[in-house]
């Protein structure tokens, strides 16, 4: 005779009752709850398919179905109870479903195991979270995309080694955040596909002897194709490493962003105005306006990284098939999810709000001797040899230390005394107007580029549909 205080779904095996700590320690339904509709999902389509094959009737199906719908709605109005003892989300449901419509219930789980049940469930679930988080990055994409439009003209410095190198356009620089989160979309978009495979029907480990119809479930969960191998089907997480590799890199370019928008908000850089509504001030400072949203969205990083992390080591010493381990997925998996979505969503709202302060990146572009490289150049084309223009222009930077001049501010007899091929067409490069209007080709500054850039980038987003 099975104890009745062991569990349903396994005690016949067991003498004696799972002991209340190791039930607490062992349960996952606090965090895997939240897959409830792609559970109720993945088992209204296994019962469909059960019924097509002849292992349930029409009349077992349809009660099934019934009672699974009113679960749901149960669950989404909060008039559903989770119990740790059930273990997990799919348990809590299938209780449920026997107690709302008897025998019945106990029947949806032929030829089906929790192994293949979750990997199914982890699969859709994340399924709708690319969906949603692709989504989120077409909307962060198209308010840089307009913004850089607007700002194609705006000229700012642009910088290596966080030292001004040349001038460049904010609306440029707003684009090469677009291209960083453009690869970002592709990577999600490649991810989905192999996130998009059915383990349904894998049972345990070694799939199952009822006659089920894997591609007619995979069909009807919109899947691309049922997995080939069961046991890799019930111990696969490597899509959700990919997911969280791909959200890693995803974050990794918002940090950037994030440490660009935190520096240029300062008063030592003026360069944008963030919205009040992303900042916050300070309880002992009144003048303060803290970039709180970018400041932590570079700060939630981290937390993504360690979840990759996580999951990598999680899996690194797992033989096959199926282990208790394996429920450590799900709370990494879960976060990364929110937090990118989170991040992505803030990103979003605030950016095409951003204020350039053109006065102050126009004065910082001035400073620098920002065309030093296009006098160069100018020299190179008047026959002089790079390494040689190189160091002429060298000794006029020196020379404008010393006077406290930028190049654009020299006579044309103080270039002279550099270089006799200098003449007066060379205050037609060293403007920073004719700098960013000279480097006229494809990904180039000049604004009739950005702009061309920014419509092209804007078909690619709408093209998503």
């Amino acid at each position: 005779m099975t104890d009745q205080s062991t569990n349903a779904s396994w005690g016949g095996r067991f003498s004696e009752a799972t002991d209340a700590f190791v039930a607490r320690y062992t349960a996952s339904v606090e965090f895997d709850q939240r897959m409830y509709r792609q559970d109720i999902q993945g088992s209204i389509a296994h019962a469909t398919m059960l019924c097509k094959v002849g292992v349930l009737t029409e009349q077992e199906r349809d009660d099934i179905i019934n009672g699974l719908n009113e679960i749901q709605s149960d669950i989404e109005n909060g008039n559903f109870e989770w119990s740790i003892a059930l273990e997990d989300v799919h348990m809590n449901i299938e209780a449920a479903l026997t107690a709302k419509i008897g025998i019945t219930g106990k029947k949806l789980h032929t030829g089906r195991s929790r192994n293949d049940q979750v990997a199914t469930d982890i699969r859709l679930y994340m399924r709708d979270e690319i969906d949603v988080i692709s989504a989120e990055l077409t909307r962060l994409q198209q308010g840089l995309v307009e913004l850089a439009e607007r700002e194609a003209d705006t000229i700012m410095p642009g910088f290596t080694h966080l030292q001004t190198a040349q001038p460049v356009t904010f609306g440029h620089h707003l684009l090469a955040w677009n291209e960083m989160l453009e690869r970002d979309f592709a990577r999600l978009q490649d991810c989905r596909k192999r996130v998009n495979q059915m383990p349904l029907g894998a049972a345990a480990l070694a799939g199952t002897t009822y006659p089920i119809d894997r591609h007619y479930t995979a069909e009807l969960l919109g899947f691309e194709a049922p997995t080939e191998n069961s046991l890799d089907s019930v111990s696969d997480r490597d899509f959700a490493i990919e997911f969280t590799s791909a959200a890693s890199l995803i974050m990794m370019h918002m940090s950037r962003f994030s440490e660009e928008l935190v520096l240029w908000a300062s008063a030592q850089f003026q360069f944008v105005d963030l919205p009040d509504r992303f900042c916050t001030g300070s309880s002992i400072m009144p003048q303060k306006k803290n970039p709180d949203v970018p400041e932590l969205v570079r700060g939630k990083t981290g937390r993504v990284y360690g979840h990759m992390i996580s999951l990598l080591t999680l899996m690194k010493s797992q033989p096959l098939a199926y282990n208790k381990d394996n429920q450590e997925d799900k709370e990494p998996l879960f976060d990364t999810a929110d937090t990118l979505r989170d991040s992505l969503r803030a990103f979003a709202d605030m950016v095409p709000h951003l204020q350039a302060k053109k006065e102050f990146m126009r004065e910082a572009a001035m400073r620098g001797f920002s065309t030093a490289t296009d006098l160069a150049d100018y020299v190179v084309r008047k026959g002089i040899p790079f390494r040689d223009a190189h160091e002429i222009v060298g000794k006029a930077v020196a020379y404008g230390l010393e006077t406290g001049k930028d190049l654009s501010e020299m006579t044309l007899e103080e270039l002279k005394q550099f270089s006799d091929e200098i003449t007066e067409d060379v205050f037609d490069v060293l403007t920073l107007e004719g700098s960013v209007a000279a480097r006229n080709h494809i990904g180039g500054t000049a604004p009739d580029q950005v702009r061309a850039a920014a419509g092209r980038a804007r078909q690619k987003l709408s093209a998503r549909g």
